[in-house]
């Protein structure tokens, strides 16, 4: 395979897997060579094995981090910390990009960020959407009530109202004080319940204070 023929066929995706080019009549030993010879000399990059992205300036779409971390693990959804700064409810910039899955927990460094995966009963993934991230692309991303769960779930302590306080959470009216209390009840977990009450007051808090203002 030559490097033109890949660009023909991965055309605007950001992100491709090895099973792209083996379609037809091809020589899969040729095409894994080429990938390994790209990969040495820059020109694409590999994520994990079997997965790639093009590298500048080849690329004609730069992968969203969220549907880079879709694609590393498939059975993930972008929660936690990454999600509520998507959303816009903590106001910190969040340098990795992290995600539930029900598969083995992990951290994937890569040359386009690093990535964390945390691990969930699979009664605990859900809450998820299909969101678009930039422009034709998409991900999967917990609602800003699940994202902030998943947190509470995975952080010890976070229950605690000086964990939410210094969470810094804005923005509340975008939550769903219904959908909170309903998730957190659905697990029937007193830790959870407790974060879901402490937020409502500090929902009530921002309210009363917005109409101060």
């Amino acid at each position: 395979m030559k490097l033109r023929q890949l660009l023909e066929i991965v055309g605007d995706a950001p992100v491709f897997e090895t099973g792209l080019l083996l379609a037809g009549d091809v020589d899969p030993d040729d095409i894994r060579r080429q990938l390994s010879r790209w990969t040495r000399t820059g020109q694409i990059y590999q994520l994990r094995r079997g997965c790639y992205a093009l590298a500048p300036p080849l690329r004609k779409v730069k992968p969203h981090p969220f549907v880079i971390a879709n694609r590393l693990v498939r059975a993930s959804y972008v929660s936690c910390e990454s999600a509520l700064a998507h959303h816009g409810m903590i106001p910190e910039y969040v340098p990795v990009t992290t995600s539930v899955t029900t598969r083995r927990p992990g951290t994937w460094d890569t040359p386009l960020g690093r990535f964390t995966f945390h691990h969930v009963q699979i009664g605990f993934f859900r809450g998820y959407e299909w969101i678009e991230v930039d422009a034709n692309q998409d991900a999967f991303i917990a609602a800003p009530e699940k994202a902030l769960l998943d947190l509470i779930y995975l952080r010890p302590g976070a229950d605690s109202p000086a964990f939410l306080t210094e969470l810094r959470l804005q923005n509340l009216e975008q939550l769903s004080l219904e959908g909170l209390h309903y998730q957190a009840d659905l697990d029937g977990s007193p830790k959870l319940r407790r974060a879901a009450a402490i937020v409502d007051k500090l929902a009530q808090q921002e309210a009363e204070e917005y109409v101060k203002l």
